[in-house]
């Protein structure tokens, strides 16, 4: 199942991808409960169904939302208009149509650094004992398709390729053997980095932080349809050139040790996002370097997850 967060004609929810459609799930649901008889269908189904991601996974909402999508594709060849009409359905291509970051707003966003040896090597880092770990702020997320604005006061922007974690259920203290149980699904995360902020002293934040600096999506691809996510390849693509091109099976520190490591330290909730990290391939560590530049695209793409698609503009 795949899970969009979009807008639309100033409504902003929550979907499941379908057949070149976006299910919307607490219009569908209340549809499905008015035809049932139910009062205040729209109350309830904002309640079981919200419109907001991280709401959704909190309220343990992932097989809800399965058995919404099945029952509005069950009945889509006789009640397509309906539907449509109804805000039920949209379909993805519609040029209204504006897909969010799948999370808006998540409690937690934690990032490695240097988990990939390649790109540990490139940086001339030493290979880590532990994870290396920043954080970002939420104000950081774009979607697909948003640009990417290179901030007037850098001249370092770099792109980072990353398969990111979305937590499903609430834990501390989570055994490794355990921990993929905790995972509701994975996205794709680019971690636009401003090197000549990050590099300024021995905190990496200033360069990580820039404001609607980080596209994250397409979409949630949920836990069940990537049964192995250390065997993903990944690809970044700068203005059809492939910079980046490497597998998850790579990393220092796997998902399933990340969470166990990462719950140690802190509880986990449902919608907190961890950016797993980049492999080699970066702007910085090439000869000469390759910062982006107004009029790029910057495509990634990981096996099962998508392709995450934004262009690049200088800041007005």
């Amino acid at each position: 199942m795949r899970l969009v967060t979009y807008t639309l004609r100033g409504w902003t929810s929550v979907g499941v991808v379908h057949d070149g459609l976006i299910i919307d799930l607490p219009q569908a649901y209340a549809t499905l409960l008015a035809d049932r008889g139910v009062s205040d269908a729209t109350g309830r189904a904002l309640a079981e169904c919200p419109p907001d991601l991280v709401m959704l996974l909190a309220r343990d909402g992932l097989e809800r939302a399965r058995e919404v999508a099945a029952a509005v594709i069950e009945q889509l060849p006789d009640k397509r208009d309906r539907f449509a009409a109804a805000g039920v359905v949209a379909a993805l291509d519609d040029p209204a149509v504006q897909l969010r970051p799948p999370l808006l707003r998540p409690d937690k966003i934690i990032c490695l650094g240097l988990n990939y040896a390649d790109h540990a090597a490139e940086s001339g880092a030493a290979v880590p004992q532990y994870p290396e770990l920043f954080s970002k702020f939420p104000s950081t997320l774009i979607g697909p398709g948003e640009p990417i604005v290179l901030p007037r006061v850098s001249q370092q922007v770099d792109y980072e390729a990353e398969l990111a974690v979305v937590i499903g259920r609430p834990g501390r203290f989570i055994p490794a053997d355990r921990a993929l149980d905790y995972v509701a699904g994975y996205t794709i995360l680019n971690d636009i980095s401003m090197r000549d902020f990050q590099f300024r002293g021995r905190q990496w934040l200033p360069g990580k932080t820039f404001d609607r600096s980080t596209p994250v999506g397409p979409w949630l691809v949920t836990a069940d349809e990537v049964p192995d996510p250390q065997n993903l390849t990944i690809t970044t693509e700068v203005s059809g050139a492939v910079l980046q091109h490497s597998n998850t099976r790579e990393m220092i520190f796997p998902v399933a040790e990340t969470i166990a490591y990462l719950s140690q330290i802190v509880r986990l909730a449902p919608g907190d996002l961890i950016a797993t990290g980049t492999p080699a391939g970066v702007g910085f560590a090439r000869k000469p370097p390759r910062f982006l530049q107004p009029g790029d695209v910057v495509r990634v793409t990981i096996e099962r997850v998508g392709t995450l698609e934004n262009p690049v503009v200088a800041e007005g």
